[in-house]
């Protein structure tokens, strides 16, 4: 038994010490918002024009050792050659139909609202096949590469794939950060509370909701996964229309206020916490 324990105890830390991907972030985000229609676009592999798909620029900058948020728009009927990258991604899918899988696994066409976790060194191939593809990527260090499968390793991490129907969501009176009157619904996707951490939620906000979000953490950003929010700062008076793949970030103890017309959902990565009233 004991001897089960030992190998046991060495598997897990292997494991843990092949988890490459950052836990934290000391970049101290700032108030900024990036609208659909004011991102910049080039291309996701230079290398290969327009035979790549697009990309746009959130936050930092993926060619650099620094975390970033970028979206990638795919034509109809893409399919990468089988890959590798050299750092764990994490992407939900804002528009279209996208597969992302070992290249022997039958297509598993994920919808808009669904989130993948691709690991660093894990051989896969991308899909995309609607008439228009939109996918948010979030990277926790860079510079983001493709390389070939036979530099594949594995860094401890394991893929995930789930639809949006998987998608477990919390009701506001579940959750204490939450004004329950709010009637706003949350889903963890990954990460964890430990201080300092960075995690990410999903939060969903009903239709004609008008509130705010107080950040309480060093880093907070936002984007707009579905439907449509009016977004303005406490301390501005400018307002934003934020739509699909637009993007917000706030300094620690910010107020952003918010209203919407439609259900809307938003990607939050965050080191901390943040109250929504």
């Amino acid at each position: 038994m004991k001897k089960h324990i030992l190998i046991a105890l060495a598997i897990a830390t292997v494991s843990f010490t092949n988890a490459q991907t950052p836990t934290t972030d000391d970049i101290k985000t700032v108030n900024e918002v990036v609208t659909a229609e004011n991102i910049e676009w080039g291309w996701l592999n230079p290398l290969r024009g327009d035979k790549s798909p697009a990309a746009g620029k959130l936050w930092g900058d993926r060619t650099k050792n620094e975390p970033a948020g970028f979206l990638v728009k795919f034509k109809k009927g893409f399919s990468s050659p089988p890959h590798i990258h050299n750092i764990t991604y994490r992407g939900v899918v804002i528009q279209g139909l996208l597969h992302n899988d070992d290249e022997n696994a039958e297509k598993q066409w994920l919808p808009a609202g669904s989130y993948w976790q691709q690991p660093a060194g894990e051989a896969h191939i991308t899909a995309a096949d609607d008439d228009e593809n939109m996918a948010f990527l979030d990277i926790q260090e860079g510079p983001y590469l493709v390389q070939p499968t036979s530099e594949a390793f594995d860094n401890g991490e394991r893929p995930i794939n789930v639809d949006k129907t998987n998608i477990v969501w919390l009701k506001a009176n579940d959750i204490q950060w939450i004004a329950q009157e709010s009637n706003v619904q949350t889903a963890f996707l990954w990460g964890s509370h430990h201080e300092n951490h960075l995690r990410a939620t999903l939060l969903k906000i009903p239709a004609g909701f008008t509130g705010r979000i107080k950040n309480l953490s060093p880093n907070f950003r936002a984007v707009v996964i579905s439907g449509d929010i009016l977004h303005q700062f406490s301390n501005d008076k400018d307002k934003s229309e934020l739509t699909p793949g637009s993007y917000f970030g706030s300094e620690l103890d910010a107020i952003s206020l918010l209203s919407t017309e439609e259900e809307t959902v938003l990607y939050i990565r965050s080191n901390g916490e943040f109250i929504i009233e």
